[in-house]
C-alpha cells in the first residue's frame, strides 16, 4: 500500500524555511492538493457532477483557510 501511495503521490524534499509553522502549512496544502486531484479525477470520470465537484473544492479552500487561521473567506 505504501508503495502505491508513493507511486500516486511522490514526496520530494522541501526546501523552504525548516519553521514548524512552515512545515505544518506544506502538509496542509499537500493534503488539500490531494483532495482537489481526486473531486476532479471524479468529475472528469463522470462520477460527480461539475456543481458538486466545485462545490466540495469550495469547501475543502474555506477548510484549508481556516486550518492556516485566515478569516477571509475566497
Amino acid at each position: 500500500m505504501a508503495e502505491k501511495d508513493e507511486f500516486l503521490h511522490p514526496r520530494s524534499r522541501y526546501y523552504g524555511d525548516s519553521k514548524p509553522e512552515n512545515v505544518v502549512f506544506n502538509a496542509s496544502f499537500r493534503e488539500f492538493a490531494i483532495k482537489v486531484d481526486y473531486i476532479c479525477c471524479l468529475e472528469t470520470g463522470g462520477k460527480i457532477g461539475t456543481l458538486e465537484a466545485y462545490e466540495q473544492i469550495k469547501t475543502l479552500w474555506q477548510q484549508f483557510g481556516l486550518s492556516q487561521g485566515d478569516n477571509e473567506q475566497p
